[in-house]
Formats: C-alpha cells, sequence, structure tokens
C-alpha cells in the first residue's frame, strides 16, 4: 500500500460472466464495509476499459468483488499482477485450478482428499447416452453458483436434453448424496461448519434468492464429520495454493459416516454479502462484515 492515510481500494465488481448480478451485489456490499471502515473507496464494473481505468484511477489495492469467469480464473488476476497492483483473494494459478473442476478434483485426489467419480464429456455426447449408471450430475466445469447444473436420478429412462447455452464440454459427476455443508478458509484457518437446508436441489435460485435455504451455523453433525470439514477444506485451500479467502463445499451421507463425507469444490470467491456463507461464518468466529473486508485488504498482495 502506499503512504496515504487512507488508502484507495478499487473495487471490481459486475462484468461480463454468468454471474454478473451476484458480483454486482457482492461487490456493492464490500464497497459499502470499505467505506465504514476509512477506506477510499471507487467502484469499477469490468468491462474492456479495465485497464485504463485502473491505470487512471492508481488504486493502493483491488478488491476483486467479481464471480465466474474472467473474474475468478485467472485472468483478472493474471492483468492485475501486470500492472503490479496488490489483490484480494487467490493468485493466478490457484484461481485457475479452482475453476476448472476436473483439475480440481485432480488436486484433491493427489492431496488423499474424498471426491466421488467424474469425467469431462463433450455436450452431445452426454445427451445421446448414459455415461455412467444414475444418479448423475451434469454441469459446466468451469462455472460457479450451481450455474447451468443437471440432476439425473435413478430410473430416468434418456439422458438430459442439455440447453445450447451448456458449454461444449461438460463435467459429468457420480450424484453424492446427503446434506450440503461447507466450510471457510481464512488465511491459515478453517472457521466453523455450516449445514445448508434446501427444499430440493442446492442450485442458482437456493443459493440467492430469499428464502432460498436456511443456514444452520454451526452444523449440527457429529464432532468428527464437523472436524474432518475443517481439516479439509484448510488441506483443500493448501493444496491449491489459495490466498485469502476461500470456501470448500461438501456432501455428507450420514448413513456412511465419516466415508460418506465427499468434497464438491473450492470457491476461491465466495459471494461476499453480509448474509452470504462465509461471512456469517466470519460473524459466528468474532468478526463483523467490515472486518472481513478489511482483513482481505489488509491481507491482499500481488506475484503469486
Amino acid at each position: 500500500m502506499s503512504s496515504r492515510t487512507s488508502p484507495k481500494v478499487a473495487v471490481l465488481l459486475g462484468g461480463p460472466s454468468s454471474e454478473r448480478e451476484v458480483s454486482l451485489s457482492s461487490g456493492r456490499e464490500c464497497a459499502a464495509a470499505l467505506r465504514d471502515q476509512g477506506f477510499q473507496v471507487v467502484e469499477l464494473d469490468a468491462g474492456d476499459d479495465l485497464p485504463a481505468r485502473l491505470a487512471a484511477e492508481a488504486p493502493d489495492v483491488v478488491f476483486n468483488a467479481l464471480h465466474g469467469r474472467w473474474g475468478e480464473d485467472g485472468c483478472v488476476q493474471g492483468l492485475l499482477e501486470w500492472l503490479r497492483l496488490p489483490y484480494t483473494h487467490s493468485g493466478v494459478l490457484a484461481s485457475a485450478l479452482a475453476m476448472d473442476k476436473e483439475r480440481t478434483k485432480q488436486v484433491y485426489r493427489e492431496a488423499g482428499l474424498p471426491v466421488v467419480p467424474s469425467l469431462l464429456a463433450l455436450r452431445d455426447e452426454v445427451r445421446r447416452r448414459h455415461l455412467m449408471a444414475p444418479p448423475y450430475v451434469v454441469k459446466p466445469y468451469n462455472e460457479g453458483s450451481s450455474v447451468g447444473v443437471y440432476l439425473v436420478m435413478d430410473g430416468a429412462n434418456t439422458p438430459p436434453q442439455l440447453s445450447e447455452d451448456m458449454p461444449e464440454t461438460v463435467m459429468v459427476e457420480a450424484y453424492a448424496p446427503g446434506r450440503e455443508l461447507t466450510t471457510t478458509v481464512m488465511g491459515d484457518r478453517a472457521l466453523t461448519v455450516t449445514d445448508i437446508l434446501t427444499d430440493g436441489w442446492y442450485d442458482y435460485d437456493a443459493k440467492y434468492k430469499a428464502g432460498g435455504s436456511r443456514h444452520v451455523l454451526p452444523a449440527e453433525v457429529p464432532a468428527e464429520i464437523f472436524d474432518a470439514c475443517l481439516d479439509y477444506a484448510l488441506r483443500a485451500h493448501r493444496a491449491l495454493g489459495c490466498r485469502g479467502l476461500s470456501r470448500t463445499d461438501f456432501r455428507w451421507d450420514e448413513a456412511q459416516g465419516l466415508a460418506g463425507l465427499v468434497l464438491l469444490e473450492t470457491n476461491t470467491q465466495p459471494g461476499m454479502t453480509p448474509t452470504s456463507l462465509a461471512p456469517e461464518q466470519a460473524l459466528a468466529c468474532g468478526m463483523s462484515f467490515g472486518e472481513v473486508c478489511r482483513w482481505m485488504v489488509e491481507d491482499a498482495s500481488c506475484n503469486r
């Protein structure tokens, strides 16, 4: 940071991805919190002119509140490295790895972390035949927020007829039954465990629409499962090379005990509104939303 009494923070929000609206919400909340913390703040909607606008604003730190492709897959991180601007969240490699769901699973496996079987396939091939026995899930291999997820249950006579909006290459993944759990990591500390309750699939609407889900915090699960979530999330964060804040999602089949706990993915850019999962966990550990945003700015760096 520079020697300004009040550091200048550029909050990147919006952008061109399918998660633009989520990013706008996160970015505005973070910008307001940072102003309350005494920072100078400028909000930048990440378009084609972003390099020029960053050069003109000359911020001390960039707070990356982008979600989805371009914002959390290593692209904007590479730009910020080029401009030598410290930024929040993970660096280029960790961001790219975590956004690619199949490569993330390869890293998990090498780190001894439990996952369900999966494969990459062409969209048209998935439409023609079942590539694994139902139940299974089909989803983009490089999107977040449950965008474009197809659930194929037992007894499905025909394969899913994926929309043209789906990418040419998709992930086919064995369905993991059970409860949806999640754990946030801040720096070198796993915070706690949330049990996410919904009436159905934890899809985009369940994540972001009012009343779409309920959060039980801390999760009412056996100590063995709670401790395993903390351990696995921290190991995933480190194995992927994440920095700052991340959140790892799990499914847990109670009938199988510890063997029923599997990792789904690690999100290097978790939702950042006061009621989002990661800030909610931080609050449960004694950190307000504003304090979390301040910590992230102070943790920002580049050259990673």
